[in-house]
């Protein structure tokens, strides 16, 4: 991955993550996830982003298709972002993301927990990629 590239991925990374905070702002924390996953579809594309929702990707086993994941949002068709909405993020999360990624095909996913009035979220590097380093961080909502 070269560095324009890094770049790119990290700037679309944190500016989903900033609109993440602007849904946690507003709304709050309490509702079910799909109120969030709309809310934040709704403020990606205000920022003008290409967001999808619920897009499926086949899940194969030696070429065998064994069914079908839905990513809850996929943005600029490049960062998949999973949501939840749980006391804590856990490491069977990040293992989902991870496999999802392998489904996908994709490098990144962010993974956003909107449970509390902290959100929290991680996001995860496909381990092709070498040079995108994994970040984590919890902030408080202003």
């Amino acid at each position: 991955m070269t560095t324009t590239e890094n770049e790119r991925l990290t700037a679309l990374t944190r500016e989903i993550i900033n609109a993440a905070f602007e849904v946690s702002n507003t709304l709050g924390c309490g509702f079910l996830e799909k109120l969030y996953e709309r809310a934040l579809i709704h403020e990606l594309k205000i920022r003008g982003l290409t967001v999808e929702s619920q897009t499926s990707f086949s899940v194969t086993y030696k070429e065998h298709c064994l069914g079908e994941y839905h990513a809850d949002i996929v943005v600029e068709n490049t960062v998949l972002v999973e949501l939840k909405c749980t006391d804590r993020l856990a490491g069977n999360h990040v293992a989902q993301c991870l496999n999802y990624l392998r489904a996908a095909d994709k490098d990144i996913c962010l993974l956003i927990n909107f449970q509390k009035p902290i959100i929290e979220w991680k996001r995860i590097v496909s381990p092709r990629i070498k040079n995108l380093k994994t970040e984590s961080l919890v902030e408080r909502t202003a």
